[in-house]
């Protein structure tokens, strides 16, 4: 079974046990020679991306680390590192959720929904949540049990979830003026950093300790690498996909949460740049798209990455409709150093 398979993230392969690095410098021979293939760059891509740019555009504008805007970028990026989370579990597989923007505006609108009707937070967020998870469980049985190419499911639920948030909110948003949302996306432990950036860290890390330290994080790794050799093995694969696309759509709900507490409100109308971004994102940290191979910290750097560059270009004056083109050329860039990757 590959590395991949076993748990291992993505990232600089460790010296060979067979092969110690000897005294006259061959390890170091060795690192320098890693660092000069074009898999490493595939590896690390957000990575060296991120600090390129945050480089670049703190040369032209010297403004772009003030405190104010790193704050605001953090914040921006909280939501979509937990949806690049989300779809990583659901890629590892080998498949991919097309539906995950409507599944978060379909938890935002039942949040909104909850909280108009004069429910307290904790029911609003747990709508929400469970919202997400509804969703994500049905994207996976018809996956799974039903053998249904995860495209055509996903995409379906894609137009079911961004029509049924449209009728239960009858296309208009909810003002939320509840004090508790504006702490937790201004205020946090620590300056520059909210709460809700401390909800992403946290989700990132748990999600990584799940994904290589746990049984089930192999399962769903040997799933996306060899579905036969699994099964071969003893391993569910229809649940180990049923259980990724249900988690995709509780963090989706999560990411409801946070979306709502940066924005205010409770718009009915999927954003779609949350779809396309979470999957750049999940590319540009070197997951593979074949499944099999993948990782945690890359994507949430690959989330980050997208969100200085869509900031920067902002801050420069870039017109918005540059934007999505500068987002397309760094994904496409991203997925031809993959094919380099081991």
């Amino acid at each position: 079974m590959s590395t991949a398979a076993t748990g291992t993230p993505a990232g600089p392969s460790a010296p060979s046990k067979a092969s110690p690095p000897d005294s006259s410098g061959g390890g170091g021979q060795a690192a320098f020679s890693r660092l000069a293939t074009v898999g490493f760059w595939a590896d690390w891509a957000a990575l060296v991306g991120l600090i390129v740019l945050v480089a670049v555009f703190t040369a032209l504008d010297p403004s772009f680390l003030s405190s104010g805007n790193v704050t605001g970028m953090l914040s921006a990026s909280a939501a979509l590192v937990i949806l690049a989370v989300a779809q990583t579990f659901v890629v590892a597989t080998a498949g991919i959720d097309l539906s995950i923007a409507s599944v978060t505006t379909l938890g935002i609108v039942v949040l909104g929904q909850l909280y108009a009707g004069g429910q307290p937070l904790a029911v609003c967020f747990v709508g929400a949540v469970l919202a997400g998870l509804l969703a994500g469980l049905v994207n996976g049985f018809l996956v799974a049990k039903a053998k249904i190419t995860d495209f055509v499911v996903t995409l379906g639920m894609l137009s079911a979830a961004s029509g049924l948030a449209l009728v239960l909110s009858d296309g208009q948003p909810v003002t939320v003026t509840e004090g508790f949302f504006f702490d937790i996306s201004l205020d946090g432990p620590v300056e520059m950093v909210s709460w809700i950036v401390v909800a992403a860290i946290v989700v990132a890390v748990i999600a990584h300790v799940v994904l290589f330290h746990t049984r089930f994080g192999t399962h769903v790794l040997a799933t996306g690498g060899s579905p036969e050799a699994a099964t071969a093995t003893g391993i569910s694969t229809a649940r180990v996909k049923v259980a990724v696309y249900a988690i995709a759509g509780l963090l989706a709900g999560l990411a409801a949460i946070i979306i709502v507490a940066r924005l205010g409100s409770t718009p009915p109308a999927a954003n779609t740049t949350y779809l396309l971004n979470s999957v750049a994102a999940v590319v540009l940290g070197g997951v593979s798209l074949f499944g099999g191979k993948a990782s945690i910290l890359g994507p949430v750097f690959g989330a980050l990455l997208l969100t200085v560059l869509l900031n920067g270009l902002t801050t420069l004056g870039v017109s918005q409709y540059y934007q999505p083109l500068s987002v397309g050329v760094v994904v496409v860039a991203a997925a031809f150093l993959m094919r380099f990757q081991k």
